[in-house]
């Protein structure tokens, strides 16, 4: 497993990290025993960062990892989210900051997590989503700010918002984060033009979320799969959605078929390419997908010309709109 500065914050973490989502449900059936394999493999196997949130089984998947940390000696980092309060998803321009994420609420919430973890100080805190109308006067930063100083975070940041994951490049330049969550893959490169340059710029962390497209840049769908009402999938690839990604993954897949690597290690290596990137973060719900993901550590780098022509494959979608 390779190490890699995690910003300004002094820490190396593992350039693959576990993707906990999945061991907390919203993905279909998992057992328990499952995800506790999978913590264990991946955790032997090199990996000192794991991502959860508040919303990933209201909590299960951090009781899950905190209970499991027990009995490991070795540090590992946890990032974990908290929601904005109950309200529109993502924040209307509208929303004002002081319902969604007051100084009373972020405490609660702060201490919420601390319990299911079990732990004192959580070494990261993102807030789970932002709208740029909160930019001028970011007054949840501040607070989680004052919390750092007290001790409750290490490191504080935001999960981007799918639709506008620029709206936190102000918020970086002006010193109000110090590490961002943000989705970048072969279909969704915008982080690349300027928001990962001034990541740079700035010693700003970067973990790298979706790097599969929830599950398409694997090449291992159809177009033909269907997802039962409580699986994230469902909504994701509604309407034809899940066809087109498919078939764009086909040309992908047959552009490179003679290259080294599989569809999912071509994934997960884009990602990994770009220098601003700290982490990625591919959902692993068992022990296999643990020793598949980690593996790829250790794989070759993607030459440059590889990078340039899958460049070429960046989709420009609205991932709010129908037919994507």
């Amino acid at each position: 497993m390779k190490y890699r500065k995690f910003g300004n914050t002094g820490l190396k973490v593992s350039e693959i990290g576990f993707g906990a989502w999945a061991i907390g449900g919203s993905w279909g059936d998992q057992r328990e025993q499952d995800s506790l394999e999978a913590l264990e493999t991946a955790l032997d196997r090199g990996v000192n960062f794991i991502d959860t949130a508040a919303g990933y089984g209201n909590g299960k998947s951090e009781r899950i990892i905190g209970e499991f940390l027990k009995s490991r000696s070795e540090t590992v980092y946890v990032c974990t989210k908290t929601p904005p309060a109950e309200g529109k998803w993502p924040p209307s321009p509208y929303c004002r900051i002081e319902e969604r994420y007051s100084e009373k609420y972020l405490r609660e919430n702060v201490e919420e997590r601390l319990s299911k973890l079990q732990i004192e100080s959580l070494d990261v805190l993102l807030l789970h989503t932002w709208t740029r109308a909160w930019n001028d006067r970011p007054i949840a930063l501040e607070i989680l700010q004052k919390m750092k100083s007290e001790g409750l975070i290490k490191q504080i940041g935001i999960s981007t918002p799918e639709h506008d994951q620029n709206c936190v490049i102000q918020l970086m330049r002006d010193g109000m984060v110090d590490v961002l969550q943000v989705i970048y893959n072969i279909f969704e490169q915008e982080p690349a033009a300027q928001l990962f340059p001034v990541a740079v710029e700035t010693g700003t962390g970067i973990i790298v979320r979706v790097a599969f497209d929830e599950g398409v840049l694997t090449g291992k769908y159809t177009g033909n799969e269907t997802f039962g009402p409580g699986d994230f999938r469902s909504n994701y690839f509604a309407g034809d959605r899940l066809e087109r990604g498919v078939k764009r993954t086909e040309k992908i897949k047959k552009e490179f078929q003679k290259s080294a690597y599989s569809m999912p290690e071509l994934a997960l290596k884009f990602a990994l390419t770009h220098e601003a990137v700290s982490t990625v973060i591919p959902g692993i719900r068992n022990r296999n997908q643990a020793v598949q993901n980690t593996a790829i550590s250790e794989l070759p780098e993607i030459s440059e010309d590889m990078m340039l022509r899958l460049q070429d494959h960046s989709w420009n979608r609205g991932f709010w709109y129908g037919g994507k």
